[in-house]
């Protein structure tokens, strides 16, 4: 009698098994790299500028001062509000607004050092980096750039935890100032996309990827 074959797995259900697959592996990737960035952050955020650390400098991350809508950006709003009340009560000294400035028509560094003087930030204390195009190019350039080994970052807590993470890697001690949040309904799209982000993050560092550019030195007096 001729040997017995292995019977084919039809091809939907190898799709489905695929598909299957593929959602499991991205929820537990998702999981585990969420689960990495919060470790990495633990016991270095605050909310409280009575307790928090002084630092010579402090990174705020940027952001649009507007959304598509027209309407306030409140994350914005909240993080120059974060960043000037640090300033003020003397736990920076100065401020580097690192940010996307990739279209002609678009830099969150200038609205957002314009808003900082606004609240009464020195402008020579004040230094723009308009090549933070992603949050991995901000701290690598905080320490590539503008020679900081120390610093406090300066957004919302998620993002800040995203930051922390990301200083840990590249030996920077960084501390993070939390900005108000928004509610879960205006921030949903962002939380989405933080998830996302959290593993690109770690697979960033898997991959070796560098930031797009970095440049000359900045002095920060």
């Amino acid at each position: 009698m001729p040997t017995p074959q292995p019977r084919k797995m039809p091809l939907r259900r190898k799709l489905i098994f695929t598909i299957d697959f593929a959602i499991i592996f991205g929820i537990l990737s998702a999981v585990i790299c969420n689960e990495i960035v919060v470790r990495a952050a633990h016991n270095k955020l605050y909310s409280d500028t009575n307790v928090i650390p002084a630092n010579k400098v402090g990174l705020l991350l940027g952001t649009a001062k507007s959304l598509a809508n027209g309407t306030p950006n409140l994350f914005f709003t909240y993080r120059i509000k974060a960043a000037a009340e640090l300033y003020r009560a003397g736990k920076v000294e100065n401020i580097v607004v690192s940010g996307d400035n990739g279209r002609s028509t678009y830099d969150e560094p200038t609205a957002m050092k314009e808003a900082l003087i606004a609240e009464g930030v020195d402008s020579t204390h004040i230094y723009l980096d308009y090549a933070g195009f992603r949050t991995f190019d901000s701290v690598v350039r905080l320490k590539e750039i503008f020679d900081q080994n120390r610093a406090t970052v300066i957004s919302q807590k998620f993002h800040n935890q995203r930051a922390i993470y990301i200083a840990n890697r590249l030996g920077i001690d960084l501390i993070g100032y939390n900005a108000q949040d928004v509610s879960k309904f205006y921030g949903f799209k962002t939380m989405l996309r933080e998830r996302f982000a959290r593993v690109k993050v770690v697979l960033d560092f898997l991959l070796g990827v560098e930031p797009r550019f970095l440049g000359e030195r900045v002095l920060i007096k």
